[in-house]
């Protein structure tokens, strides 16, 4: 049985091959377009856009991870506004869910960096060739994409506590979405990340082949986060900055939140989700006649 060949421990290893194991000339034209995909030629997709990430420089990964931090928190703010001036009726929560999407949109079609997202996308490349660069660079972009995904959403709950940018109307609905979260026990926050980070990750699984209705793809399932009372530890983390900073919240029961919700979405985008998506290619990517070239540098 063909074995794949492993990078090498640098970081210029991490220069990925241009086709994956078992992609006919057609199928790889195909990957590039990201219409139509099977298993394998999505997991080429994300396996591609997971080494391209894994090189970026420091100051793009920041400045991306910031702006996402920023974006993300107007899912609070849609969801905050429409809680405001829906009627009490059993279907509001539904309803209000849908503005939970906002951010997202807004990050996942801006290509911003995103902690959650980031957890399927670079964990590909690793897991297919295994190596301590690939490691190295993995930790290097969680790490900095997480520090700065933080920074921006610290910057919007200290704006939104502020209660200089929005009616009274709508801090209301945004305070009362927030203290939801604050009731959440470590366990529960947990478990609920677990979830949430298996539909980020799922987000991302299905775009390559959802060219044509990325919107609503990306719409309905970060929804479903919000509309199953699950926990995001990125967006969660701008009501938690927001309870912190009205006073509210403490600081040690704002960690007592956000670990939790960080270790669920790792576990469920990482540790499941994509030990799973890559399990159901390997034995396609290592079969005899595998084919796979080196990049131009």
């Amino acid at each position: 049985m063909a074995k794949m060949p492993r990078a090498p421990a640098d970081r210029a290893t991490l220069k990925d091959k241009d086709k994956g194991g078992d992609l006919s000339a057609k199928e790889d034209e195909v990957v590039e377009e990201r219409v139509n995909l099977r298993p394998l030629a999505v997991y080429e997709v994300i396996r591609r856009e997971g080494v391209e990430e894994l090189q970026r420089p420091f100051v793009s990964l920041w400045w991306s991870g910031i702006a996402a931090g920023l974006s993300i928190g107007f899912s609070i703010v849609a969801e905050g506004a429409l809680h405001a001036h829906l009627p009490e009726a059993g279907w509001r929560g539904l309803v209000e869910s849908l503005g939970y999407s906002v951010g997202f949109l807004i990050v996942i079609l801006g290509r911003y960096q995103l902690f959650t997202e980031i957890t399927l996308t670079a964990v590909l490349p690793v897991l297919a060739e295994p190596s301590r660069g690939s490691f190295l660079a993995l930790l290097r972009i969680w790490g900095v994409v997480l520090a700065a995904n933080l920074v921006g959403t610290a910057l919007f709950g200290a704006m939104l506590a502020s209660g200089l940018f929005l009616p009274q109307d709508h801090q209301e609905g945004i305070l009362a979405i927030a203290r939801d979260l604050a009731t959440l026990s470590p366990f529960e926050a947990l478990w609920r990340g677990i979830l949430g980070g298996w539909l980020v990750a799922t987000v991302v699984w299905l775009l390559p082949s959802a060219e044509h209705s990325r919107f609503a793809v990306i719409m309905l399932l970060t929804a479903m986060i919000s509309a199953l009372e699950l926990s995001h530890v990125i967006s969660g983390s701008v009501e938690v900055f927001l309870l912190l900073f009205s006073g509210e919240l403490v600081a040690g029961a704002a960690l007592g939140i956000l670990l939790p919700l960080l270790a669920g979405n790792v576990i469920g985008g990482s540790a499941l989700f994509a030990l799973l998506a890559y399990g159901q290619v390997k034995e396609e990517m290592a079969e005899p006649g595998a084919s796979r070239e080196a990049a131009a540098p």
